[in-house]
């Protein structure tokens, strides 16, 4: 096992999934967050399982939930190194029928635990003097789209916070990216889109790559960046 800990928050998801087995390759020591037991379960048995309630709609948006589970991380496995977050909702509306609550759990879910979390790890990056932080966002967040408002809205709002993060944390050698995919190909995206848009989805794994190199080493020379991952 290394002593480069990468914490994968969303580990039970196929995305998640993905990201932890191939920072295993890179050399990390992994642990896996999910309330999703069942997909943690796939996780193959280098990575370390830590399942819960952290990655719940409900819970995510808590910081105190965000400071335990990398509290958690950092004293049964070692301070974090590397955070992948793939904590995300998808929700379809326009903007003329979006309401309060629609607004605030895409707010909520896709860039409160990317804050929340990044306050709980900093401090143990910080010490170390590095640490690289990735987040993924979507293509609509820097393109209109119609029909997706509230979600392309909190997607913004998460490629905005990249920048910022970058711009206060990278002075204490930590990194700050984002990947930004177009749509991955899922079984929850398979079972409610058309064959013929899922024909030019990109797999999980693809995605993976790209976070992969964001997070590790050979991504050190960038930050501050939302990596276009749109696909064909």
């Amino acid at each position: 096992m290394s002593d480069r800990v990468a914490l994968v928050v969303g580990a039970g998801g196929p995305l998640g999934r993905s990201v932890a087995v191939k920072m295993v390759g890179a050399g990390f020591t992994v642990a896996g967050v999910d309330r999703n037991a069942d997909g943690l379960s796939e996780l193959p048995d280098g990575v370390r399982q830590v399942p819960g309630d952290a990655t719940d709609p409900g819970d995510a948006t808590d910081p105190a939930v965000a400071k335990t589970v990398v509290d958690r991380v950092a004293a049964e496995v070692g301070p974090p190194e590397v955070l992948v977050n793939t904590i995300g909702m998808y929700g379809i509306g326009d903007a003329l029928s979006a309401t309060p609550d629609q607004l605030r759990q895409m707010m909520d879910v896709n860039v409160g635990p990317a804050l929340w979390l990044t306050q709980a790890v900093a401090p143990y990056m910080k010490e170390r003097g590095s640490g690289s932080i990735t987040f993924v966002s979507s293509r609509w967040a820097a393109e209109p789209y119609a029909g997706v408002a509230a979600y392309s809205l909190s997607k913004a709002a998460l490629s905005h916070l990249v920048r910022v993060l970058d711009l206060e944390l990278r002075p204490q050698g930590i990194r700050v990216n984002a990947v930004a995919p177009q749509l991955i190909d899922t079984p929850v995206n398979r079972s409610f889109l058309p064959e013929e848009v899922m024909a030019h989805a990109t797999s999980p794994e693809g995605i993976a790559e790209l976070i992969v190199l964001l997070a590790g080493d050979d991504g050190a020379p960038v930050s501050g960046a939302v990596l276009p991952a749109y696909g064909f």
